[in-house]
């Protein structure tokens, strides 16, 4: 559905090495730089860090959240820790298993250093 995710942030050098830890526990390469902005791909999408191209601050958007797919449960808490470890805070309940009306999620919720939120999402096979 999506081609690409991009967010806003203020400090490239410290949002970088934030994604470059996160994403790279799921297996995506180091962001490319491109101008002001870093792209991270993977065969199934690009996400994207971007300090504003108009010049004001970046703002996170409350009661938003970009969700990265997880192989495992294990692989969600590595990801998790990556970026607590790197200027992350984590947030909502700790990592674990929810039970919802989809089926059973394990799902890892975190700020980046900008307060966008996050989730690690594993869905176990049916």
């Amino acid at each position: 559905m999506f081609s690409h995710v991009i967010l806003g942030v203020n400090n490239l050098d410290v949002s970088k090495k934030f994604y470059d830890a996160v994403l790279g526990t799921l297996g995506v390469p180091a962001g490319i730089a491109n101008k002001n902005r870093y792209f991270y791909r993977s065969p199934t999408g690009t996400f994207g860090i971007t300090t504003p191209i108009n010049g004001e601050p970046a703002t996170h958007g409350n009661g938003s959240t970009i969700g990265f797919l997880a192989q495992s449960p294990e692989q969600a808490d590595a990801c998790h820790a990556a970026g607590v470890a790197n200027g992350g805070v984590t947030c909502e309940d700790p990592p674990g298993w929810r039970e919802g009306p989809g089926g059973k999620l394990y799902l890892a919720y975190l700020r980046d250093p900008d307060g966008n939120k996050l989730c690690l999402l594993h869905r176990p096979a049916a």
